[in-house]
């Protein structure tokens, strides 16, 4: 086991400058794909935890502004997100607007409900961020790795024109050292490509979650503004 590693980590030091530009790139896609696949999974699983709590609460019948005193308190100190930022848009516009004198109904929901897309559209970016990242190293990683294995399959055929006989222990390191290029690519693409899947189905189904409670929010108030 340790011989083959030396012999695939010999191959790697022996490849030529391209080759070994083209390995670098893809191991470095790789390891900054995977910070971003762990970071994702903390961030989407922290939101979706976040969501289920802030919806128990809120329909537990708690009063809206002690609510959103609570949540003042937590975005004083930082620690507010997802859907919480979403109701406090809502609530601190609604709110505002209603102490005003002379706002009609109209005109506090519009003001209301565009406090809250604005704030949808924020998350929604949250959510999505870094996925456009791991997308494009799905995608473009494997034909990186065959970039560098088209280029050192041509190097050992050119390197036979210069011996007198051909034979597999000529050309095999040279093919070996570019599959391995093709091997990384592969390596990088692979995770990258289940975890962008992954990722993206969950983070429009809590980004439609959050829509679907803006949207019985914005009734809430509705009611609420119509019954002054």
């Amino acid at each position: 086991m340790i011989e083959q590693n030396l012999s695939i980590l010999s191959l790697i030091i022996n490849a030529s400058v391209l080759v070994q530009c083209v390995m670098g790139i893809l191991f470095l896609s790789s390891l900054i794909s995977w910070i971003m696949i762990v970071q994702r999974w903390l961030y989407l699983s922290t939101a979706s935890r976040n969501f289920k709590v802030f919806e128990e609460t809120f329909w537990s019948g708690i009063d809206l502004s002690t609510l959103y005193s609570e949540l003042s308190e937590k975005f004083r100190d930082g620690k507010t997100s997802g859907i919480e930022n979403i109701f406090r848009a809502g609530f601190s516009e609604f709110s505002r607007l209603v102490r005003v004198e002379g706002s009609d109904a109209d005109t506090i929901m519009e003001s209301t409900d565009r406090a809250m897309r604005i704030a949808l559209s924020k998350e929604e970016e949250n959510l999505s961020t870094h996925l456009p990242f791991l997308a494009s190293v799905a995608s473009v990683s494997p034909y990186i790795g065959l970039f560098g294995t088209v280029w050192g399959i041509m190097n050992s055929f050119r390197g036979l024109a210069m011996v007198q006989q051909a034979t597999l222990a000529t050309v095999a390191p040279g093919i070996s050292e570019a599959l391995i290029a093709t091997a990384m690519g592969l390596f990088a693409a692979i995770p990258a490509v289940i975890a962008y899947n992954r990722y993206a189905a969950v983070a429009e189904r809590i980004n439609s979650n959050y829509e679907t409670f803006a949207d019985e929010f914005s009734s809430i108030l509705y009611r609420q503004v119509h019954a002054r």
